[in-house]
């Protein structure tokens, strides 16, 4: 019990007890009455930020960007793992992912820097190429398709290596026997991946996917902010952002509330959702 106490203190400081800040998303907030002492505005905000263009869109934004973040990213671990399992010589298999692990542990500020020297419409290496080849540069970050291609690649690749680890750990749990067993019958690599592997990971698929699912209305605030440039600004602004501008540039902390409230709100029942789906399927998170 001791030792669980400061897990349970930080829970209580920084996870429970700021959500009574939540209330100010039904307050005309001001920073002389303070949180509680703020004037009730009821569903108000609801009313300014659901009849706004500007906030639907937005909405939207972060909607398919996150989706198409989780169906474009989430196999890539799974893949990389089963890849990583089948390497045999340790040198090869440790320098790979110590590679492929790296671009984790570095902030959006250098991988956005990285992404937008490589992609420059002037000076980046791939326009080099494609000028080239076609004579003149294409305007990676500056259409809204090949932006959007640029922002789940940069994202698949700075994530992935790192969240392999998990289905590794996973797959070390397969017995090694039903591998041999397989293929004294004349099973090959595809066949023991699908029939053993991927079915000896399955539970923990499912979990990671639900746990993503969780994820869907957040889009990272950094890797948006790095990436984003006023010619994508109708695809590319999304909740983080826009609480960002509204929020903390336009004083407008009561709507951006309300906006973060309903991002919070949805997570939930998507989370919800996807575990009633999986317990269909016998998998579940609880």
């Amino acid at each position: 019990m001791c030792m669980f106490a400061p897990v349970l203190v930080y829970f209580i400081v920084f996870k429970y007890a700021p959500m009574a800040g939540y209330l100010i998303a039904f307050k005309q907030y001001n920073f002389t009455d303070g949180v509680f002492g703020s004037p009730w505005t009821g569903w108000d905000n609801y009313r300014m930020l659901f009849s706004d263009p500007t906030s639907l869109q937005t909405i939207r934004n972060t909607l398919v960007i996150s989706l198409l973040s989780v169906f474009v990213g989430f196999p890539f671990p799974i893949l990389l793992a089963i890849m990583f399992n089948e390497i045999r010589r340790v040198w090869f298999k440790k320098s790979v992912q110590t590679l492929l692990y790296l671009p984790h542990f570095l902030s959006w500020v250098i991988v956005g820097g990285l992404v937008v020297t490589i992609f420059s419409q002037e000076t980046g290496i791939i326009n080099q190429w494609v000028e080239r080849l076609t004579g003149e540069p294409f305007p990676f970050l500056y259409r809204e398709g090949s932006w959007l291609a640029v922002f789940l690649g940069s994202g698949v690749w700075k994530n992935a290596g790192f969240g392999a680890i998990i289905y590794l750990a996973a797959l070390s749990s397969i017995d090694p026997s039903l591998y041999e067993s397989s293929a004294i019958d004349g099973a090959g690599k595809w066949r023991q991946i699908w029939h053993i592997t991927l079915p000896g990971i399955r539970s923990t698929i499912v979990l990671m996917l639900i746990l993503s699912m969780g994820n869907v209305m957040e889009v990272g605030f950094d890797q948006v902010y790095v990436l984003q440039n006023a010619t994508v600004s109708r695809i590319a602004d999304v909740i983080s952002t826009y609480v960002y501008r509204l929020g903390l540039q336009g004083m407008q902390f009561s709507l951006t509330t309300a906006m973060g409230l309903f991002e919070s709100l949805v997570g939930l029942i998507l989370v919800v959702t996807a575990n009633r789906i999986a317990r269909r399927f016998g998998q579940q998170l609880w």
